[in-house]
This record gives C-alpha cells, sequence and structure tokens, in this order.
C-alpha cells in the first residue's frame, strides 16, 4: 500500500512537472506602481498624507453642507469640497488596493496578514472622517442639489451626486453610521478574512499528494474520468472536516446582513444588494422566474445529450464539466492563450487590443498557482490615478483561456473609466459583467471561427454552452441558494445540514435528473466565494 501511495504522488507530480512545461513560463505581477514593498516608506507618508488631509478635510466641512448649499457661492463651494474628497477617495484606495493585492498574492503569509490588516485598520480609521460627507450631501434639499449642478463647476459630478442620492432612503444617523464604519473590521471584514484565509491553508490528498483548491479543482475538468472522481471526493472530505467553520462564516455573516438591513429599513433580504446593482427587485424577480421556468429547456437537456454523449443515462456530479470522450485535450502555453485572446479582441477593435496588451507588456497580470494564493480570477481596478491588476489560476484548459479574455473585458472597461476619476470610474456588478462577458464571447467567436475540425468544433461549443449554464443557471441557482439561506436564517442559526440540504434542493433543481449529485457534493457550497464577499 505505501509504494502503491508513493508511485501514485509520483506520478501526479511527474504530471504537474509536464504541465508547468507545456505551459511555459507564466508572469508576475509588478505591483510597485502602486508601492515597492510593504516597507516602501511611501506607504506611511501617504497613511499620514491621507490622515492630515482627512483631519483637515472634516474641520473645513463637517456642518456646513448645506449652509454652503444655500449660499452665493454654492456650485463653486461644493465643487471644491467634491473635488478634495475625490483626491482623498484616490489616495485611500491607492493604500487599500495595494495592501489587497499583496494579500491575495499569498493569504497565509503572517507578514501580509499583518500588513493587509494593519492597512484596513488605518483606512477605517482614517475614513470615518470622510464619512459625513455624503451623509449631509443627501441631507440638501433636492432643489439646491438641482440649483448646483446645473452649474459647469459642479455639473461634472452631477451622476455620482445623484447615484449617492439612491442611499438617502437607507442611510442612519451619522453616529450609527460611524459604529457601522468602523466595527466592520471586527464584523463583515474579519470573518471575510477568516474565510479567505481558511480555505487557502486547505489540501486535497489526490493519489497521495497534497494541493491547494485550484489544481483539485482543475482536475474535474481531466479527461480521465477516475482522476475526476478522486478529485470531487477529495475536495468533499475536506470541505466535510471544515463545514463547522463554514457553517459559521455562513451563519454569522447571515444574522450580520439581518441586523443591518433591519436598521437600515430594506424590506428583502436581497434589496441591498439590488440598490448596490442599482437594479430594480421586480427586474431580478422576473429574470429569476424566467431562467428557473427555462431549466428544463436548458440546462436539463443540454446534461441529457452530454450524458448520452459519454453513453450514460446520467453523469455523475464530477462530469458536469468533464470534456467530451474521444477528443484530443491540448494544455494551451500561456502565450498561444494571450495570443487568442488579443486577436480575438483586435478583430472588434485595435484599440481594445492595445489596452489589453498592456496587461501583459507592464506586467498587470498574475497568473500562476501558488501555495496560499486567492483562488479563482479577478480584474482589480485599483484607482484611477494607477492602473487595474487581473489574478489569474492558470492551468492551461480551454477554460483558463476564456476566464484570460473574462477578466481582461473587466480589465478594459477599468481602464477606460478611469479618466471619470475615482467617483465615478467604479460602476456596479450588473455593467461590470457585461463588459467581461462581452471580451469572453468575443474570444469564443474568433476560436471558433478558426476551428475547421468538426469534432474539435463540436466540443469548443459544448464547453461555451456549459460557460452559458455556468453564467447564467447556475448563479440563478446561486441566488436561488442565498434566499433560502438568509431567509431561513432569521428563524435561527442553521446547521450545516441544513445548508447543505438548501444547496442540494436548488442544485438538483438547477441541474436536472441528468446529473446525479453523489454523496459529497452537499459540501460544494463551502468554497463559493461570492457567498461570502457579495452575497446575491
Amino acid at each position: 500500500m505505501r509504494r502503491s501511495a508513493n508511485d501514485a504522488a509520483s506520478k501526479t507530480a511527474a504530471a504537474r512537472v509536464r504541465l508547468d512545461e507545456a505551459i511555459g513560463p507564466l508572469p508576475e505581477w509588478d505591483l510597485t506602481t502602486l508601492y515597492k514593498g510593504m516597507d516602501d516608506p511611501a506607504v506611511g507618508d501617504d497613511l499620514y498624507k491621507a490622515e492630515t488631509e482627512a483631519l483637515a478635510f472634516d474641520a473645513a466641512y463637517k456642518g456646513r453642507l448645506e449652509a454652503m448649499a444655500r449660499g452665493a457661492r454654492a456650485a463653486a463651494d461644493l465643487a471644491e469640497a467634491v473635488v478634495r474628497f475625490e483626491k482623498l477617495e484616490d489616495l485611500l484606495g491607492r493604500l487599500a488596493s495595494y495592501a489587497g493585492l499583496v494579500y491575495a498574492g499569498d493569504t497565509t503569509d503572517a507578514a501580509r496578514v499583518k500588513f493587509y490588516g494593519d492597512i484596513q485598520e488605518k483606512i477605517t480609521a482614517i475614513s470615518s472622517h470622510l464619512l459625513f460627507f455624503t451623509l449631509e450631501l443627501n441631507r440638501i434639499e433636492d432643489a439646491l442639489i438641482d440649483q448646483a449642478v446645473a452649474d459647469p463647476s459642479l455639473a461634472r459630478y452631477r451622476p455620482w451626486l445623484e447615484d449617492i442620492r439612491k442611499d438617502k432612503p437607507f442611510q442612519l444617523d451619522d453616529r450609527i453610521e460611524q459604529l457601522f464604519h468602523e466595527k466592520n473590521m471586527t464584523g463583515r471584514a474579519a470573518w471575510n478574512r477568516l474565510f479567505d484565509e481558511t480555505m487557502a491553508s486547505l489540501r486535497f490528498e489526490i493519489d497521495g499528494e497534497k494541493m491547494p483548491l485550484e489544481p483539485a479543482l482543475n482536475l474535474l475538468q481531466d479527461a480521465a474520468e477516475d482522476n475526476r472522481r478522486k478529485a470531487s471526493e477529495a475536495l468533499a472530505a475536506t470541505f466535510r472536516e471544515n463545514l463547522r467553520t463554514f457553517a459559521l462564516v455562513t451563519n454569522t455573516l447571515a444574522k450580520d446582513k439581518e441586523i443591518s438591513d433591519r436598521w437600515r429599513g430594506f424590506e428583502d433580504v436581497a434589496d441591498s444588494r439590488h440598490l448596490a446593482n442599482r437594479v430594480e427587485r421586480e427586474v431580478v424577480d422576473a429574470l429569476v422566474e424566467a431562467v428557473r421556468a427555462s431549466y428544463p429547456a436548458l440546462s436539463h437537456r443540454y446534461y441529457r445529450l452530454k450524458a448520452r454523449w459519454f453513453g450514460k443515462e446520467a453523469l455523475p456530479h464530477w462530469d458536469r464539466n468533464a470534456p467530451l470522450p474521444k477528443v484530443e485535450q491540448r494544455t494551451i502555453p500561456w502565450t498561444d492563450a494571450r495570443d487568442t485572446v488579443l486577436a480575438a479582441y483586435a478583430g472588434f477593435s485595435p484599440e481594445l487590443a492595445d489596452i489589453a496588451r498592456r496587461f501583459f507588456d507592464e506586467r498587470w497580470i498574475d497568473a500562476p498557482v501558488r501555495p496560499g494564493k486567492a483562488p479563482g480570477a479577478f480584474a482589480h481596478p485599483t484607482v484611477p490615478s494607477a492602473h487595474p491588476f487581473v489574478l489569474l489560476n492558470y492551468q492551461g484548459k480551454p477554460r483558463d483561456v476564456m476566464i484570460l479574455a473574462h477578466e481582461l473585458g473587466h480589465g478594459v472597461h477599468q481602464v477606460l473609466a478611469g479618466p471619470n476619476g475615482a467617483l465615478m470610474a467604479p460602476t456596479p456588478l450588473t455593467l461590470a459583467e457585461t463588459a467581461s462577458v462581452f471580451g469572453e464571447m468575443l474570444t469564443f467567436k474568433s476560436v471558433l471561427q478558426a476551428t475547421t475540425d468538426p469534432v474539435q468544433k463540436k466540443a469548443l461549443i459544448a464547453s461555451k454552452i456549459e460557460d452559458m449554464i455556468n453564467t447564467v443557471v447556475r448563479q440563478i441557482a446561486f441566488y436561488s441558494f442565498e434566499r433560502k439561506i438568509h431567509t431561513q436564517r432569521r428563524n435561527g442559526e442553521l446547521t450545516a445540514d441544513d445548508i447543505s440540504a438548501a444547496w442540494m434542493s436548488v442544485q438538483g433543481e438547477s441541474l436536472g435528473p441528468a446529473i446525479e449529485l453523489k454523496p459529497g457534493y452537499e459540501t460544494f457550497w463551502a468554497y463559493i466565494p461570492h457567498f461570502i464577499h457579495s452575497p446575491f
């Protein structure tokens, strides 16, 4: 048994070496455009500058905005205040972005964890002196604001002023807002960190090798069914061992959100997210109803077809994203992935491709899989005075190319939005995801057009259908799951079994009878970061 386990581990390690060789060198981001390092004196200098300016801003404007809005120079005075506020937001955003990116690079490194925590704590303290600004702006009469933004000096900020006023019905007294703001460090933010650091530290034993989350998940797309099964079982075993922690995190964050929603006056469990996304509840409800009604015609129908391709009545859940049988699998080198995405972008717009190329040429991408690194992928806009960064965990699969295209869609959008300034460059998720899926579809259509082998073309189309099911059907199932959890949590704490039962109910409904949810799958809710970081 010992020799067999050692042989399996050696084979797995050798396969990892071959994969790395096939992929080629991967870029790591250069964060020195923000700061030269955690010990860069500029970090301390900027913290001191931000604190000094925040205190001066507080002294200059707190309690005076309404009087300014009624004054003879209302537009000019308010514009001056908004410009100062925007510069502070950019400076604080630079510090926060750098700390967050350093932390994402290795969430298990003690020095990085401390740096991230310390910067968060200092920014929270500094920004507490700025909290009054949007609260007081929202207390100014609409007529006075409308009159002020009609003046050219303030007109540029009209969209931002109109946007923050959407929050007006749900804002609380200043002292309560400050308490919520300061307690976040030891509340939601702390539980988010616990989730991230726990997930990054988990190891999944497959054929004698203990691997982090991303390589384990990657095996669910392996060509060999036995590898997919082993990966699924290893994931389930480790999740199960840690389920008490994940259930506690889920319960605590759901209760934390219920308290905040109740104080602010939100009626529905998802209303605060709808407000943040600037979308009406009725629109989301209609979307959910339409997609759920279409499950049989979409996901159920496709998975029946896929099961037939595999010669089965039903597929075990670990085969849901499996590559099609008897289709040659190729590891895609990083240079090929880069060239594919840039060519696709250039086919639509040379300007788009030129912006995307900067991410490669100027080292704005961190692509390798590393122990402790944040799982998944994201594009971080940082601040307009800098530029975005993209995090990937690239492993040479066709889906990894599409993820690269997706995140570059975000990144290009963020670059183009930068000139709007720190207050107006950010976008709600509803708009942000439009840009990323657009970039992804550009790339898919370009690759499909260049593919002539009918077998490979069929596999490519199947993979894209699965991606679209994951983008639409799976996300609606996630939303339905969260509704169950947050609604049930209002009646008391949920056990891990309660959460797992809710997960299985929505997954069974969305995937349909052609996907067999084997024992262990009930734990898979535990690793989804969106449930923790951005519910609904």
